[in-house]
């Protein structure tokens, strides 16, 4: 099938490669301009970017598709489809309706549960037992498109939004290619959203990373494998005596009590308000992520500290 690509992040890498190895015509790719990032704070080009210019796709980087121009250009691409995973940008109904089979989308969500920006960070920190990814048929609602093809995958309290985020690209990515395969069959089957289960995954908002050890111990953990690697659960810690801002990127839960905050021990295990979490990965501010052996070796936190 010819189709346009829309993405922008790492996540969309795998659905771009995924298509073209099962031999579909990528004939145009879009994704976000360049941002400024790094140190230099350099202009630096998106994940999808990067990859389709690799692959010598032509790229076009509009800042909003609402311009009736920008939208002459996608509708001059004549395509079977437009493939969308995680773009950025609002299709207004005139790209939506452009292409022969319309736009699909990858949603890293069992729609109708976490609509919206930030569904796998809200799927962990919400204690979901199960989540996965929905492909479906976009029309002008946030993430409220027919479904064809839904995939599970199961959340344990070990995993961490990053690599669910990994897991679930590649699911994705086969998933899409399942989807294209019935589309071309004519074997395709929508079904409607339920109405009953919606929910919204908000945007993480960096206010939301402290750490709040007056929850259980499991909540706790939830909260800090949701926001782990980005933007990172945090607190503030008393190393070498002086208070440091420490993220906590992969913890345990240890039957250990205490005052909730207070640092039990030797290994740094932290109550909370039923039991403690011990840290198996952290990092200092300024510093790279480290495990808990090796940032004890250059770090004193005292059994008594208050964690904050």
């Amino acid at each position: 099938m010819k189709l346009v690509f829309m993405g922008t992040p790492q996540f969309s890498v795998p659905a771009l490669d995924a298509l073209l190895t099962a031999g579909h015509e990528i004939c145009a790719v879009y994704t976000q301009p360049p941002r400024k990032s790094g140190r230099g704070m350099k202009l630096t080009p998106s994940a999808v970017e990067k990859r389709a210019r690799q692959l010598g796709i032509k790229v076009f980087t509009p800042k909003s598709l609402k311009q009736e121009t920008e939208q002459q250009i996608f509708a001059s691409h004549d395509c079977d489809a437009a493939i969308v995973v995680a773009y950025g940008l609002i299709l207004p109904k005139a790209v939506l309706e452009a292409p022969h089979h319309g736009c699909f989308n990858i949603h890293a969500s069992l729609l109708p549960r976490w609509r919206g920006a930030a569904p796998i960070h809200r799927a962990i920190m919400a204690g979901d037992t199960m989540t996965g990814v929905t492909i479906m048929q976009m029309d002008e609602g946030l993430d409220t498109g027919d479904m064809c093809i839904t995939g599970e995958m199961p959340v344990s309290d070990q995993v961490t939004t990053g690599e669910m985020h990994d897991k679930l690209s590649r699911l994705g990515a086969d998933l899409m290619v399942k989807a294209l395969g019935l589309l071309e069959q004519g074997r395709i089957e929508f079904t409607r959203q339920p109405e009953n289960g919606v929910t919204y995954a908000a945007k993480i908002d960096k206010a939301e990373a402290h750490t709040d050890f007056d929850r259980p111990a499991k909540e706790v953990l939830r909260h800090i494998h949701g926001l782990s690697p980005f933007p990172g659960a945090w607190c503030m810690l008393p190393v070498d005596g002086d208070e440091a801002r420490v993220k906590l990127h992969n913890v345990e839960i240890v039957s250990q009590s205490g005052k909730p905050g207070t640092v039990l021990d030797d290994q740094l295990t932290i109550a909370c308000a039923d039991a403690a979490i011990r840290p198996s990965r952290l990092q200092k501010h300024g510093r790279p992520a480290m495990q808990l052996d090796e940032f004890l070796r250059g770090n004193q936190v005292a059994k008594g500290a208050v964690a904050g």
